[in-house]
């Protein structure tokens, strides 16, 4: 696997410069770009197109979640870790809602940006977004199996930033929710909210029952099983 391609986002000029630093000294990661605003993150994004974005949610004008909400709008699922100072709970709800699995609470020390970063990368490799694999990612692969994982592998064709998006707003669905409810909600087309929606069911993460109208066809509506 060639090395993963990282945007570093913060308003602070030193300590981007340091995450800049601790990322270029992980092997398998190369930084390509700094911003410092979210205009800037934005351009960074539509650029260079990383495989990973370090993203600080306090930034002077738009905001890390609103940079991650419009990267999402436009269809880019690029891997964040939401690096800030941020502790509410409403953060890291909005946070998870937009994609992101990975977070690191100001101040954190290099070797937990260094865990983050490992499990960006298996997770790029499980995912099947590299090509041919060579003798190291192989057994980056075979370490990460032998370690509990938290989902399930993601079928070839969806990906898991979005089927995280869909899980985490099926679970702040009470009671339920369509599949049209999910799509709309997640800025998604309903067919590919119904493809997440029925992996979840498969997976046992989700069940799914027909309610029924005094016209048409039954609506099925989805429920998290917790």
């Amino acid at each position: 696997m060639n090395e993963l391609r990282v945007v570093i986002v913060d308003d602070d000029f030193a300590v981007a410069q340091v995450n800049r630093a601790f990322v270029d000294a992980r092997p398998g990661f190369a930084v390509v770009a700094e911003a410092h605003t979210g205009a800037a993150a934005l351009e960074a994004v539509a650029r260079h197109r990383p495989a990973l974005v370090l993203l600080d949610v306090y930034l002077p004008d738009l905001g890390g979640l609103e940079v991650l909400r419009r990267l999402r709008a436009a269809g880019d699922e690029v891997e964040v870790i939401a690096v800030t100072a941020a502790r509410d709970l409403d953060t890291v709800r909005r946070a998870r809602l937009l994609g992101v699995r990975h977070y690191l609470v100001k101040p954190f020390s290099g070797a937990a940006l260094g865990e983050r970063l490992d499990e960006v990368r298996r997770g790029l490799l499980a995912g099947g977004e590299a090509g041919a694999l060579d003798q190291r990612a192989v057994d980056e692969l075979l370490g990460a199996a032998s370690r509990p994982r938290s989902t399930t592998a993601v079928p070839k064709g969806l990906s898991g930033v979005s089927l995280d998006r869909v899980a985490a707003r099926l679970a702040g669905s009470a009671p339920d929710a369509s599949a049209a409810e999910i799509a709309e909600s997640l800025g998604m087309s309903r067919v590919s909210a119904r493809r997440y929606l029925e992996h979840l069911v498969a997976t046992g993460a989700a069940e799914v029952a027909p309610r029924y109208g005094t016209a048409g066809r039954p609506e099925h509506r989805y429920r998290a099983i917790r």
